[in-house]
């Protein structure tokens, strides 16, 4: 795997794909620094560091906060970062599913590309309308439920959020964060073209790591004070966190790349003198299909119960109860767990079409094994992948109910808490094994090794071993990293237990 890396800038092509990718990287963390005209940013980021760091209040604020890598904090030009874009995809591609028109131009030759421009333009009104509402919250921070105790932030330092608040600037920053979100977008096409990986997930990924180094101090200043004060966690509890976050990043691994292959076969043809088919090929069908989806409906679905609530009967203590336990508790773990089961299956059922698969297959002359072409396959692909997406929807619940569970029992600050598990976790796994796919293509192709596939090296010896696109084996690979952990596992041990007997 060492020697892959190294490969990576022997190629001319690849290496200029990836230094091409880092300087837009370079530019995206930029401007999440680069402050809105007429905005105290001071305010908010001391908010963040009172409220949000140390409290499971800012829970919601602090995971917008992540997915912008910082730029809500800094009410940066990017703190709509790329979401809008995001949000206008996910509704096009859920309407070309629901409404025949729609469905139909897709299939048309350029429709996709009509479609593209649709989400175009749906982002640029997203971009509008978030803005303008930011906008307001700004001008007003004490209306936001989400921004509790932001008040006392502003009494204490004796500055209001915005100086000069009214009509000008909500039009100046309406257009400075519509055309930051256009900015990225052009970014991650970019990236997406002429660099590695897809740009928009490279993005949302960029700033998701951007928040780890923040998230590390502050885990350290939880569980190992300065000063002389007594720690709330033992060494021994903070060893076996560590390993437990092992753990999950592995599982989250196994899970993300988990499929069920379905075998194919194809039946000869002949077209002239050449015959196609007889032979067999295999339909992966992944057990996470969803991917991250089902967490982020869940979530945005959560949100809006309490905020009615809290918004609506301020100063009622039945409506604080209610939204107390619609943001933590049993009966919000609940709620939580049976939305991401009925997410999950509504994305499988919206985007995974039996029907098309069995009919294409049968075009072509495919069928699987044991099952007649046609309705039978189309039935048997359906009941297939309904027993993969209840065991893909258990594996989502348990990640995504991981970081609140940790700030709430085990005294975890949220901010650190969010790379433990849910939708932070999954991007940044997901992603960066696409990346490496990715690379690890380019590597094939020239015929040096890849990350987990060996390529033909030229210039090897007719006496030496020659490289047949073998797969490493997978228990050498895992005892190595085993090995790692325990060593990285073991370090962190002696390091906290000689710091805590002095």
């Amino acid at each position: 795997m060492i020697s892959a890396f190294t490969n990576t800038f022997k190629i001319p092509e690849l290496r200029a794909r990836i230094v091409f990718t880092l300087i837009l990287l370079v530019v995206v963390r930029i401007g999440a620094a680069i402050t809105c005209p007429g905005v105290n940013a001071a305010v908010i980021q001391e908010w963040f560091q009172t409220q949000v760091s140390n409290e499971t209040g800012g829970n919601v604020a602090a995971l917008f906060n992540i997915f912008s890598g910082g730029a809500l904090e800094n009410c940066a030009v990017f703190s709509l970062g790329v979401m809008p874009y995001i949000s206008a995809s996910i509704m096009l591609q859920l309407l070309t599913a629901v409404i025949p028109t729609l469905g139909k131009l897709a299939k048309e030759d350029g429709g996709r590309q009509k479609i593209m421009q649709y989400t175009r333009y749906a982002t640029i009104a997203l971009c509008v309308f978030q803005g303008y509402l930011l906008a307001l919250t700004f001008e007003n921070p004490g209306s936001n439920p989400f921004l509790h105790g932001i008040m006392d932030t502003i009494n204490k330092l004796h500055t209001p959020l915005v100086s000069e608040p009214g009509l000008p600037f909500r039009i100046t920053t309406v257009i400075s964060l519509t055309a930051g979100t256009m900015f990225l977008m052009w970014i991650g096409d970019q990236i997406t073209d002429r660099g590695v990986g897809n740009g928009m997930s490279m993005i949302i990924t960029v700033g998701i790591v951007a928040r780890l180094p923040a998230a590390l101090i502050q885990a350290w200043r939880t569980f190992v004070p300065s000063g002389g004060q007594q720690s709330q966690v033992s060494p021994i509890a903070l060893v076996l966190m560590l390993a437990f976050l092992v753990i999950v990043i592995a599982a989250v691994i196994c899970v993300t790349q988990a499929q069920r292959k379905i075998s194919v076969q194809y039946a000869k043809r002949v077209v002239g003198q050449k015959i196609y088919g007889g032979q067999t090929q295999y339909m992966p069908l992944k057990v996470n299909y969803a991917g991250v989806m089902p967490i982020i409906f869940a979530q945005a679905l959560l949100v809006f119960p309490s905020t009615i609530a809290t918004m609506a009967f301020k100063g009622n203590p039945t409506a604080l109860k209610v939204a107390a336990m619609l943001s933590h508790g049993w009966l919000h773990y609940l709620l939580y767990g049976v939305m991401i089961f009925f997410f999950s299956y509504f994305w499988v059922a919206t985007q995974f079409q039996p029907q098309q698969i069995a009919e294409d297959l049968k075009k072509y002359g495919g069928y699987v094994p044991g099952v007649r072409p046609g309705k039978p396959t189309a039935d048997f692909l359906d009941f297939t992948m309904t027993r993969l997406t209840f065991a893909g929807a258990i594996f989502l619940t348990i990640i995504a109910i991981l970081p609140g569970m940790l700030a709430e029992h085990m005294n975890v600050p949220y901010i650190t808490a969010q790379f433990f598990g849910g939708t932070s976790l999954l991007i940044m796994v997901g992603v960066i094994l696409d990346t490496m796919r990715q690379i690890e293509t380019h590597l094939i192709q020239r015929h040096y090794d890849g990350f987990l596939r060996k390529g033909r090296l030229r210039g090897r010896s007719a006496f030496g071993p020659t490289g047949r696109g073998e797969v490493v084996k997978e228990n050498a690979l895992l005892w190595l990293y085993v090995a790692a952990a325990i060593l990285f596992i073991a370090g962190m041990a002696i390091y906290v237990a000689t710091r805590f007997h002095h």
